[in-house]
């Protein structure tokens, strides 16, 4: 499996899945001498790097249908999965945002307010798929009408993704205010570079 790190922070690391059509990007996090895991793809290098970093507490799915290698990973680890918490992870310096809860979209975004890091699973990302020309950071099309204004509330200065590589520094807040102010409005531009990235690919 090809990947690469990324995201590389004083407080934790990310890994991106390349090769295939979305990138599938996960996080290791550190605090007070405890790992989360964040929508664990399961690459062997990553896993044992988080590892070195304090002891694994938990694996954190933040969408419904994001499973990637959640259970698995969290199973050989013997620590709790968990999927979609909405109540909170016990014991991690995270605050839960309810991002979407719906039949058909169910997801969360964690706060870290110490270190002013936003991660989003699925609502924000950095790859051309979610992006009109431009952006740096985007909000994912199916969103893009209703787009997750609740983020709006904070003001990170490291924002992690799901699919991409994350954005960091002072730049940060503008680029989500950014997103989520232009989503429904720049939604034709999305989809059509997203269009044109698949018939590259194809």
């Amino acid at each position: 499996m090809d990947f690469r790190f990324c995201d590389e922070l004083e407080f934790g690391f990310g890994w991106e899945v390349e090769g295939e059509l979305v990138h599938r990007t996960s996080h290791a996090l550190a605090a007070d001498g405890g790992v989360w895991l964040i929508d664990p793809v399961d690459v062997t290098e990553a896993v044992e790097r988080a590892r070195r970093l304090g002891d694994v507490r938990a694996v954190v799915q933040l969408v419904d249908r994001h499973n990637r290698d959640c259970e698995a990973v969290a199973e050989r680890l013997g620590v709790l999965h968990f999927n979609v918490p909405f109540f909170g992870v016990p014991h991690s310096p995270f605050e839960v945002v309810s991002v979407a809860d719906t039949r058909l979209w169910r997801e969360v975004a964690f706060w870290w307010p110490e270190r002013r890091v936003l991660v989003c699973g699925y609502a924000l990302g950095t790859l051309p798929f979610f992006l009109a020309p431009g952006d740096r950071v985007g909000v994912h099309p199916l969103l893009r009408v209703t787009p997750p204004r609740v983020l709006a509330a904070y003001d990170p200065l490291h924002i992690l993704v799901g699919h991409g590589e994350g954005m960091h520094g002072d730049q940060a807040p503008r680029a989500l205010e950014h997103a989520l102010a232009s989503a429904r409005r720049r939604l034709p531009r999305t989809l059509l570079r997203g269009i044109r990235g698949l018939v590259r690919r194809g």
